[in-house]
């Protein structure tokens, strides 16, 4: 409970500031002349508020892709078919979301190309940071192996190895969001970061959800390992438990970069 309601808390904050950030700059750029935004406020405002409504609807459609017939195996299953099936979600939502945002932005607020871009340049960082967190937090893949190779030569070694991944692990992340927030202030200011920012949250709904899916496949497996059932019940939550940990990594990954795409248009939007 602990870990689903402070992630859910955590960007949920992130959620309403990015909201409030843009709806604020709104106002204080559309009043400046050749600007982007001149003399539309409201329109701006407007879609601020309409964004998240499209992210729900995506993301409610969204739930309903989520399936597989993948068998657990245990430790030796292929994370990334099991992954797959959470993520069928996501990009059908976001692809929706795609859609829905172009209707808002240039036909029904007529904002023009521009910040409908800031809104996808924020889904797409998103998405990059999710696939990046699945890269270093999943067995499937070369920096999780690494540091099991490790445990070859004792505890040592694996500490070495896993503080080195960890490190070089925020340095994706550091450049997507470096180019985010450069290309969305340069298409629309201070309010295209925001817009951005939004645009990342957008789909909260199905990420949050993939999110919560770490703890609970982790209470399953403790509670089968309680009950002394077979070890087939044991593989089966083994694999799931193993989703789960790269499942809540590619959440918390979300929580830390949306902070960073909300803080900046947010303090603007205070200064101004």
């Amino acid at each position: 409970v602990g870990d689903v309601a402070g992630m859910g808390a955590d960007l949920f904050e992130s959620y309403v500031g990015s909201i409030i950030a843009a709806a604020s700059l709104a106002v204080t750029q559309a009043q400046k002349e050749g600007d982007t935004l001149q003399g539309k406020s409201t329109q701006a405002i407007a879609l601020a508020f309409l964004l998240p409504a499209v992210g729900i609807v995506a993301s409610t459609i969204g739930f309903f892709a989520v399936n597989t017939s993948a068998q657990g195996k245990g430790w030796d299953v292929h994370l990334g078919t099991l992954m797959w099936a959470l993520e069928k979600g996501m990009y059908l939502a976001a692809a929706l979301f795609t859609a829905g945002a172009y209707v808002c932005v240039v036909q029904i607020c007529g904002l023009g190309t521009n910040i409908f871009a800031c809104v996808i340049i924020g889904l797409a960082a998103g998405m990059a940071i999710g696939k990046v967190t699945e890269y270093f937090t999943s067995f499937d893949f070369g920096p999780v192996m690494s540091i099991k190779d490790r445990g070859m030569t004792g505890p040592a070694t694996v500490v070495i190895q896993g503080l080195g991944v960890g490190m070089i692990s925020c340095v994706p992340p550091t450049l997507v969001l470096s180019v985010a927030i450069v290309s969305t202030s340069a298409l629309g200011g201070a309010y295209g970061v925001a817009i951005s920012a939004v645009g990342m949250l957008s789909t909260l709904g199905i990420t949050l959800a993939t999110d919560a899916y770490g703890p609970v496949a982790d209470n399953a497996g403790g509670l089968a390992e309680l009950s002394h059932l077979g070890k087939e019940v044991r593989d089966i939550t083994d694999s799931l438990d193993a989703l789960g940990n790269t499942t809540a990594a590619t959440g918390k990954g979300f929580a830390i970069g949306s902070p960073c795409l909300v803080g900046l248009p947010l303090f603007g939007a205070f200064v101004t």
